[in-house]
């Protein structure tokens, strides 16, 4: 018998209430790439409490729009938090350094920013600080021990106000923040 792969591609990882990494608990991630390497993505509703406007300054954009200056910047993940990824729908026009799948992009390139600050870019997306990268095999190792919930990604999720995502998701499931426990079952 033939051993199924996952592929959590394009899909929500759900942290369960009893998430005990506090980088994850609460959070819905957004799974760009999943293969056999491993996975990448970004956590979508982990505002920072910084505005768009402190990147753009500090990476010497001076002219942007008020609107896209006062947009939230997220923290996206543990690993290198330093670092801008703008998490996007997917387009005709690319960026010089974009990771995509079917629909959506991560790009991390200045002319993005450039493209943003002018209003000419993507029109919905996210600026995050950092992004979530497992190794291979970690998120199904993960699964097994119930640290999350999967399902596939509506999109929209990503680009709505951030106190809602994480009950959107679930809602996807069927299920309701205030009944969902902590403790699984295995079958």
């Amino acid at each position: 018998m033939t051993e199924q792969v996952l592929n959590l591609t394009g899909h929500f990882l759900i942290a369960m209430p009893d998430m005990g990494d506090p980088v994850f608990a609460g959070t819905v991630t957004y799974i760009l790439i999943h293969d056999e390497d491993g996975a990448l993505g970004v956590i979508i509703n982990r505002p920072l409490g910084v505005d768009l406007h402190e990147v753009l300054e500090a990476t010497n954009i001076s002219e942007f729009a008020e609107k896209v200056g006062n947009l939230a910047v997220y923290h996206g993940g543990p690993v290198t938090p330093e670092q801008g990824f703008i998490l996007h729908r997917r387009r005709e026009q690319s960026w010089a350094s974009a990771i995509q799948n079917d629909d959506m992009c991560l790009t991390t390139s200045r002319d993005i920013l450039v493209d943003i600050a002018t209003e000419s870019g993507p029109d919905e997306f996210m600026f995050c600080l950092g992004y979530s990268g497992w190794s291979k095999g970690q998120i199904e190792e993960e699964l097994k021990h119930n640290a999350w919930l999967t399902v596939e990604a509506n999109t929209d999720i990503i680009f709505t106000a951030n106190e809602d995502k994480y009950r959107q998701a679930l809602l996807q499931l069927g299920i309701d923040q205030a009944v969902l426990s902590g403790q699984g079952g295995h079958a």
